[in-house]
């Protein structure tokens, strides 16, 4: 082997070696798990690893969160999982989330406009980057403040429902 081509190998050689794939290196993944209140469903998996998503766990979570009213399925945000994964990292909690509600057809939205109060005409539930939920064994009063500590987009407060509405709009709180 002469020099030049000693070097080139490890030009080339040494950085395959160090990327996490190739040298073995522990990969950082994230994981949720879900039960939602209305249609008995639940799924705990990764929906993420290092940095890309998991394309099988999104359109996994796409159906349990389909509107279960009329079966409507919208893709859900990803960055929506990602502040559930903080929000549950700030909780210490392991429990799956109950969900409540995740994605609401417009019709859907316009029937719980007429029927119930605090549903708003654009709610970010129709494009997917919402979910109304509670955390067992976490206070709701606790679950609100983590979404808070966050500041990854709305946090709605609904004691009374017993439940945390949580977006990724832009951030504020009700």
């Amino acid at each position: 082997m002469t020099r030049r081509s000693f070097v080139t190998a490890l030009a080339v050689g040494v950085p395959l070696l160090l990327h996490p794939s190739v040298a073995g290196a522990r990969r950082r993944s994230r994981a949720l798990s879900f039960h939602h209140t209305h249609t008995g469903e639940s799924l705990s998996f990764d929906y993420a690893v290092d940095d890309a998503y998991v394309p099988e766990a999104l359109e996994a979570l796409n159906g349990l969160l389909r509107d279960f009213r009329t079966g409507d399925r919208h893709p859900i945000d990803p960055h929506l999982f990602d502040l559930l994964h903080s929000i549950r990292e700030r909780t210490g909690s392991t429990q799956p989330f109950h969900i409540i509600s995740g994605y609401r057809s417009p019709a859907t939205n316009a029937y719980l406009r007429q029927h119930s109060e605090g549903v708003a005409s654009g709610s970010l539930h129709m494009k997917g980057q919402a979910i109304d939920i509670r955390l067992p064994g976490v206070p709701l009063r606790q679950l609100r403040g983590a979404a808070l500590d966050v500041r990854g987009g709305g946090v709605g407060y609904y004691p009374a429902s017993d439940f945390v509405h949580v977006d990724t709009g832009r951030v504020r709180q009700w």
